[in-house]
């Protein structure tokens, strides 16, 4: 309390002093009584007071002297300035180097003389670039990937993105991730608001024996000759009998024709529970508390033989979106040999599964596979290995691409109606949710006279870059594989390039308002040019197939526009029962021009009278149908409900 006041007595003193002119200084007793940051402050005062009171004396004065002291005052004001300007032009030139290192900086202009900003440092420098030709480096946003989840694909992604030089984030992140890789499903992470992620909802479900089958049956009921290269298969137990008379029919034709079936079941993997029959009578029951669907699939007996041994290949097919619908596909693929020598089927070899499938997961543990350095030898290869002995032989190479191509557009097309179905109900339009994308396994088999013919397709195609060997009895470990890891990498690391966030903003805002081949086109030019992230990559090993080729395969997406029917028919009404008002808007939403975009079922406009006479007329016929017939249907209008 002393202190203080002290203090204060003394500060009050000053100031009193100073305006009586007084130039008495402290005492050495009382500059001891008074801390030095106190004393320091004090004395800065006393300081200003004075230049003050000299400043006004100097006004008053006139002479030599006062132009002696504006003289000095102009020179040392002159310094200064000048100091003050090189300083300046320092910081800006520091400011500049440092926006240009990548620091972020960006200083303001400065204020001119006329009161407008003038241009700083870097906007001039900017500005002669620009005139010279030289784009501006702008410093990449770093792509973040949350590989949490991605399972047995984790050291192929873990390549990919060390390539790629972005951000992984193996045990997930709190803030929102670019890209989410899941090993799964798209439900391997829940509450995921925005991002990207790799899976679609629904394509499990979809990608089952039986709803494949399903899928492919429609279309061949529709477009039996464009899809002929999907082998004929029943769905059982419910279509037992159907299986029974008609092998039974077939018999009684002909006597001589044996054939014989491959049963899958439908949850089945890896080659779990596939084994081959020649006779109804040979299935395995499939009764019990838990009936078990299985597939039965005719099986081609003329396959494409190479050393003596049949083969599949492995494509991966990314697609990229369903609406807009991308699809691309891997120019490599993977050859998976049996080990035994092939002989067709018969009773006494129907059990000879090395002999007979082709599943990696069960060839591998046979004594005769081959774990090959090479690319071109052993039980596993490349597909382009195959390709050039085929080349050598003779064997347009080009029109087996093609018809590949052709196979995989197809089957697309064949899954994407109900795809759309499932990823609405998942993401509905106008909420918050991530983005899709999925890398598909397509099997296919090429017969003796080159044809493809599809096998199945998974969802969750391996992408394992190493296998297990035993290395000492009983004892396994995983070692590298060469041709794994040269097939799958890739894949994957151009499927994260195609998806790259940055580069697709680039590519909105460079074809605004302009078609997706030339998004895609951009996209390529884009990955070729050499910026941060992909210094030194390959060219892109995945290539685009649609909607490259669209006008070839679009008349095969009825279907497709049906499901695009059905989407706006749920967003109109939440039920499935129609009055005429919701009619109008039904009919409306479908056959307006926005919407020829997605349906293009009809280019003919609706009047309101035609619709009011469509509904009442399509309503008499539903109320003269049976009671049960009438349940059975999906739209169910009444007039009482109007």
């Amino acid at each position: 309390m002393s202190d203080h006041y002290e203090r204060v007595k003394l500060e009050l003193q000053q100031v009193k002093n100073e305006a009586a002119g007084d130039d008495e200084q402290l005492s050495p007793a009382s500059a001891a009584a008074v801390p030095a940051e106190v004393f320091s402050a004090i004395r800065t005062r006393r300081d200003l007071s004075r230049n003050r009171s000299r400043s006004k004396s100097r006004g008053k004065a006139d002479g030599p002297d006062r132009q002696v002291n504006s003289k000095h005052l102009f020179e040392a004001t002159h310094q200064r300035s000048d100091n003050s300007q090189e300083k300046g032009k320092n910081r800006e030139r520091n400011e500049q180097n440092l926006h240009i290192k990548g620091m972020g900086r960006d200083p303001k202009g400065k204020m001119g003389s006329n009161g407008n900003v003038e241009p700083n440092q870097r906007q001039k420098c900017e500005s002669q670039w620009k005139e010279d030709g030289i784009k501006v480096a702008k410093k990449r946003m770093v792509v973040t990937v949350d590989t949490s989840k991605a399972k047995t694909s984790l050291e192929a992604l873990k390549m990919s993105i060390r390539e790629l030089k972005w951000k992984e984030f193996p045990v997930g992140r709190r803030s929102a991730c670019d890209i989410y890789w899941h090993g799964v499903s798209f439900h391997d992470n829940e509450n995921i608001l925005s991002g990207q992620v790799n899976k679609f909802p629904g394509m499990i479900e979809m990608l089952r024996k039986i709803n494949l089958s399903r899928a492919v049956r429609t279309m061949q009921e529709l477009f039996p000759e464009e899809y002929n290269f999907y082998p004929r298969c029943w769905i059982l137990p419910e279509e037992y009998q159907l299986f029974c008379s008609q092998i039974r029919l077939l018999k009684d034709n002909d006597s001589t024709i044996k054939p014989t079936f491959i049963v899958k079941p439908d949850n089945g993997s890896q080659g779990d529970g596939i084994y081959l029959i020649r006779d109804p009578v040979d299935l395995r029951p499939i009764s019990g508390s838990h009936i078990k669907q299985v597939v039965v699939q005719e099986y081609i007996q003329k396959p494409l033989l190479i050393d003596k041994l049949k083969f599949d290949i492995r494509l991966y097919v990314l697609i990229r979106s369903l609406e807009p619908l991308e699809i691309y596909i891997a120019k490599e693929g993977l050859s998976r040999f049996c080990t035994e020598p092939y002989q067709e089927p018969s009773q006494k070899n129907l059990s000879h599964v090395f002999m007979h499938l082709t599943n990696y997961s069960l060839n591998v543990h046979s004594g005769n596979f081959i774990h090959s350095e090479s690319c071109n030898t052993g039980s596993k290869r490349t597909f382009s290995s195959v390709l050039f002995r085929l080349a050598s032989k003779g064997v347009d190479i080009k029109r087996v691409w093609s018809d590949i191509i052709a196979l995989v557009i197809k089957t697309v097309i064949a899954l994407v109606p109900e795809l759309k179905v499932y990823y609405q109900a998942d993401i509905p339009p106008g909420k918050p949710g991530p983005t899709c994308f999925q890398i598909l396994g397509f099997d296919i088999l090429l017969m003796k006279n080159l044809k493809p013919v599809l096998l199945e397709v998974n969802a969750n195609p391996s992408m394992r870059i190493e296998h297990e060997q035993e290395v000492s009895p009983g004892v396994f470990e995983f070692v590298p594989s060469p041709v794994d890891e040269e097939v799958k990498v890739g894949v994957i690391r151009d499927t994260l390039r195609l998806m790259d966030p940055v580069q697709s903003k680039h590519s909105e805002s460079n074809t605004e308002g302009g078609s997706p081949e030339d998004t895609i086109v951009v996209q390529k030019e884009r990955s070729d040019e050499k910026d941060s992230s992909a210094d030194a990559l390959p060219s892109l090993c995945l290539k685009q197939v649609f909607p490259k080729y669209t006008k070839q395969f679009n008349y095969l997406r009825v279907v497709d526009r049906i499901s695009g029917i059905f989407l706006r028919f749920l967003g109109v009404k939440g039920t499935m029962r129609l009055g005429p008002t919701g009619f109008r808007t039904f009919i409306r939403q479908v056959f307006s021009p926005g919407a020829q975009e997605n349906c293009k079922l009809s280019s003919n406009s609706f009047s309101m009278a035609s619709v009011d006479i469509l509904y009442i007329d399509i309503t008499r016929r539903w109320t003269g149908t049976l009671p049960e017939s009438r349940e059975a249907g999906k739209p169910k209008l009444h007039q009482s409900q109007c």
